[in-house]
């Protein structure tokens, strides 16, 4: 027996029927969007700021904690302050931050300082990227709960 939100498949399987796929095609298009726009915006950084052979890599470094950052404001933001638009979310937070941030960078750095000969840069790279950017979301939702909190009384 199938339901009107899915077709029967063989096997017994079922996937969603086509109306429900189109639903998902302006989602899928503000992540293409936005992800087009925050990887230009980390490109940009990179040009602006570049790597020196065997160094700690600041640029991928300061992208990733400024990313999380404004995702730790985003998501407070939306969540907390003010109901979005559906598709808000998967544009600014997906799209731009999630192209703008760039954790597979990060680990092809790893990966490059290593090779090189320099694994404590790596080292402190590691340690410090996930340190900083873990404390740049908290430090930007916190920040933001704040505000709205002391703007409110």
């Amino acid at each position: 027996m199938t339901s009107p939100e899915t077709e029967s498949l063989s096997a017994g399987t079922r996937r969603p029927r086509r109306r429900d796929w189109r639903g998902q095609v302006p989602v899928v298009a503000v992540v293409a969007v936005g992800g087009a726009i925050g990887a230009t915006a980390r490109y940009a950084a990179g040009l602006w700021w570049p790597e020196r052979t065997g160094g700690f890599p600041w640029a991928t470094f300061w992208v990733n904690v400024v990313g999380c950052a404004l995702i730790g404001v985003l998501m407070v933001l939306i969540t907390d302050v003010r109901v979005a638009h559906r598709l808000v979310r998967p544009f600014l937070g997906t799209g731009v931050l999630g192209g703008f941030t760039t954790f597979s960078t990060y680990a092809v750095d790893i990966q490059r300082l290593v090779d090189g000969g320099h694994p404590r840069t790596a080292l402190a790279y590691l340690a410090a990227t996930v340190s900083a950017a873990l404390a740049a979301v908290w430090l930007g939702a916190t920040a933001t709960r704040r505000f709205f909190t002391w703007r409110q009384r």
